[in-house]
């Protein structure tokens, strides 16, 4: 188990990152708005930039783009099965013209 302990609860985490979001323009540069940042909220600038990163990591991670290649599967295989559906409508109607043709030829 870890030595440290997490003395930052969850709401604190995404409110200093919000922050620095927010106040990006105010500061030259992003270190210097998470400098100005983190010693509001009691943590360290270098604590505050891994928060920052980890979020942005978390938002165009794999997770996210999971989310929308799964959306997208999902998509395609309704498709898929719409136009085998089809498909199979087609074959048959094919089959009992197929059939009708002849009959007609033969009378």
């Amino acid at each position: 188990m870890s030595k440290t302990r997490n003395k930052f609860s969850p709401e604190t985490r995404e409110r200093a990152i919000r922050m620095v979001y927010e106040h990006r323009a105010d500061h030259a540069s992003e270190w210097e708005a998470m400098t100005s940042i983190a010693g509001m909220i009691g943590c360290t600038a270098e604590t505050l930039r891994r928060w920052c990163r980890e979020e942005a990591s978390r938002r165009t991670g794999p997770a996210a783009q999971a989310a929308d290649e799964k959306a997208r599967i999902k998509l395609l295989e309704r498709e898929v099965k719409e136009l085998r559906r089809a498909n199979e409508i087609l074959r048959k109607a094919s089959a009992y013209f197929a059939m009708a043709e002849l009959d007609r030829r033969e009378r």
